[in-house]
């Protein structure tokens, strides 16, 4: 690889990261009532998001949608399967519990993503139904949810559409 590919991969990192903390600040701003500071963190964010994505189109990562499935797929086989399960461990070895708990959920969120994007790969340009996301731990629905979530129990009603 390239340096400047290299550079563009660091800023889409760093780029990306800066979006979804500015989104936290913009939630506590908003709890503690500061209005303008929360209109502010989420126009950073934002204009994070757009540097974000330019640099790794820039980088030529976008892909056609086979070859994005297929990335996702891998991406999200790798967090299931290596990446949180070394850090439960870590998590476990240190006494962190409650940690252990939810990157135990996260992990197993991320192999039912992975399995969701299999199925779109075998048809990715057919009709289907909305998605519904679980605003605790991230579990995806195909179609309308109701109940409760199958990984960390939270209610169907709060499940959100994603079009």
């Amino acid at each position: 690889m390239s340096k400047t590919y290299d550079n563009l991969m660091e800023a889409f990192a760093g780029e990306s990261q800066a979006n979804r903390k500015y989104l936290a600040f913009a939630a506590q701003a908003d709890k503690e009532g500061c209005t303008q500071a929360a209109k502010l963190f989420r126009a950073a964010a934002e204009a994070e998001t757009i540097h974000a994505l330019r640099h790794f189109s820039n980088a030529k990562n976008v892909k056609s949608t086979a070859e994005n499935l297929q990335a996702a797929i891998a991406g999200e086989v790798h967090e299931n399967l290596n990446m949180y399960p070394g850090m439960i461990a870590d998590a476990e070895n240190e006494g962190e519990k409650g940690i252990a708990r939810y990157l135990d959920m996260v992990c197993k969120v991320e192999g039912i993503h992975a399995e969701l994007y299999k199925d779109v790969a075998a048809a990715p340009s057919a009709a289907g139904e909305d998605y519904y996301v679980c605003p605790v731990c991230g579990f995806i629905s195909k179609g309308a949810f109701s109940g409760k979530c199958p990984v960390c129990g939270a209610p169907g009603e709060k499940f959100y559409t994603v079009k």
